[in-house]
């Protein structure tokens, strides 16, 4: 799932740590503690919600990328039911 490297890991070769954050979130410790997560960007952003659109904000769009013809509902389609 991800990496975990020292404080002293980490200065010593951030390039490593930037490549092992590509493939997942690296743990940074610090005296052998967690301290610091390194993530890509577009993952932090996704994590954090910025950037989402609500939903009201996506159904007041004009245009969709996709078609939508919802079926009419018949005349019976909310007739009592029949428990006998």
């Amino acid at each position: 799932m991800g990496r975990t490297m020292s404080s002293r890991e980490f200065n010593q070769n951030p390039s490593e740590a930037k490549r092992a954050a590509d493939e997942g979130p690296v743990i940074v410790t610090d005296r052998g503690e967690p301290a610091y997560v390194l993530l890509k960007y577009d993952t932090y952003r996704r994590m954090s919600g910025e950037g989402l659109e609500s939903i009201i904000e996506i159904l007041r769009q004009d245009e969709g990328d996709f078609d939508f013809d919802p079926p009419r509902l018949e005349d019976d389609f909310a007739r009592p039911s029949n428990l006998d």
